[in-house]
């Protein structure tokens, strides 16, 4: 072999090893960004299951985590080193190169030399945002903790390592923030918007079935209603008045499908508590004198503020499963059961309802035909409607009656937040049926 092959076969090779260094600093690049936002995106109450389970690496990832100012300095003082030797090795060693092969094809040095270099600086920018960002971060978001547990003692070990600087960068970090009244304390709050989001999403992926979402959505709405969007109201509560004659009774126990029912004294007003229908039926069959008021059993009085989610403990320890609601006044509002919780959570039974009406109908031109005594956050949900913040109503009918402020007529209508509402149906003077509509420019917002 000639001087000459020889020289060129160590040119080839030291092509070759300078390529390969600049490849392995873009995937050392690529190793920060990974355990970045690895480490950033993990979940900490997945790191603790997986601390439990003894998986290597979760503790050092939980004390990343716990720590991301110091974490953070650390990773960027490898992702700024890394750039500023890559840059410069593959400039100096390829830049030279690349201007004489274009020398070589007849450019000019004027127009080689920047051409060169440009060329050199564009090929290794490509592959260090592709290779040394894009693809690891994708990589991060598929399965956070997994990865973060797995580059986390690297990460710590260069962390100690690299102590003093990460100090100075944490330290002057923490500085800028306090010049600005900032604090670094992040505020780990989970939204109700964020959960339905996440149950959205795995109902999409086929994780969730669509009526486990349902009863999810209904349990979240559950803890943010009052008692009273739960109850049934007193005018549609049957009652047993043991002021009654016999027959009066007797006729009342032969046309109710309820197994209780409460007892009031003259008026529902003066509930005094519930009876057992079956305990009064064996005498009533017999045609023996009913005694109702030795029947009457004693249950928990609560008041119309108490939040749903007390009135399940409430109705778990009662001797009977009902509670009666009185107002401020203490007027006899309605009662509630267990079916009612189960009913605000899985929706209404039809068989406990007056007809085969539901709640919410769409309908072919997209509008919706709402019943009145529908839970105003549970048509939000079905119908995408913006829920407000606070509200003193809890169907929707008392979201008509507090847009109106007055008992409207058939035929009213009015818009609000996208929407136009209009009555359709009254039962009396309550509000029996609502169409609800997207307005135009709500239509147009929503298909865009």
């Amino acid at each position: 072999m000639s001087a000459s092959e020889l020289a060129r076969g160590h040119t080839c090779l030291g092509h070759v090893i300078d390529i390969l260094i600049v490849l392995s600093l873009i995937v050392l690049n690529g190793m920060f960004a990974l355990s970045e936002l690895a480490v950033v995106s993990s979940r900490r109450q997945r790191l603790r299951t997986l601390i439990t389970e003894q998986r290597f690496g979760a503790q050092s990832a939980f004390e990343l985590s716990s720590d991301p100012g110091r974490f953070l300095s650390a990773v960027q003082i490898g992702i700024t080193l890394i750039g500023l030797i890559n840059g410069v090795f593959s400039g100096e060693t390829f830049g030279e190169d690349a201007t004489a092969y274009l020398q070589h094809l007849g450019l000019s040095k004027a127009v080689a030399d920047p051409l060169g270099y440009g060329l050199v600086i564009a090929v290794v920018t490509y592959l260090s945002v592709i290779v040394g960002e894009l693809v690891p971060k994708n990589l991060a978001l598929r399965n956070p903790e997994a990865i973060a547990c797995a580059v986390a003692p690297a990460m710590a070990g260069f962390a100690k390592f690299a102590a003093p600087a990460v100090w100075l960068l944490d330290a002057s970090t923490k500085l800028v923030f306090r010049v600005f009244g900032q604090s670094m304390e992040s505020e780990a709050r989970v939204t109700d918007e964020e959960i339905k989001s996440l149950v959205a999403e795995a109902e999409s992926a086929g994780v969730l079935e669509s009526g486990e979402r349902e009863m999810i959505s209904g349990v979240m709405r559950l803890a943010d209603r009052a008692v009273i969007g739960l109850m049934t109201p007193r005018t549609d509560v049957e009652w047993i008045d043991i002021a009654a004659s016999d027959a009066e009774i007797r006729e009342r126990l032969s046309k109710t499908s309820h197994s209780r029912l409460p007892a009031g004294e003259g008026t529902i007003d003066k509930i005094l508590g519930v009876v057992q229908t079956r305990e009064l039926l064996t005498p009533a069959l017999a045609g023996k004198p009913l005694d109702v008021r030795s029947r009457v059993r004693k249950v928990p009085i609560i008041p119309e503020t108490m939040d749903a989610l007390d009135v399940v403990a409430v109705l778990r320890n009662a001797d009977v499963p009902m509670a009666f609601i009185l107002d401020e006044h203490g007027d006899f509002e309605g009662l509630v059961t267990p079916a009612d919780v189960l009913e605000a959570i899985a929706g209404v039974f039809k068989s406990d309802t007056d007809d085969d009406d539901e709640y919410a109908v769409e309908r072919a031109d997209g509008s919706w035909l709402l019943s009145g005594s529908m839970p105003f956050d549970e048509m939000a949900d079905q119908v995408g409607f913006p829920l407000p913040s606070t509200r003193t109503y809890e169907t929707v009918a008392g979201f008509v009656l507090a847009q109106m402020k007055r008992i409207p007529t058939v035929g009213e209508s009015f818009e609000h937040n996208g929407w136009r509402f209009e009555v359709l149906d009254l039962d009396g003077r309550r509000i029996d049926k609502v169409l609800a509509a997207r307005t135009s420019a709500r239509r147009l917002a929503v298909q865009a």
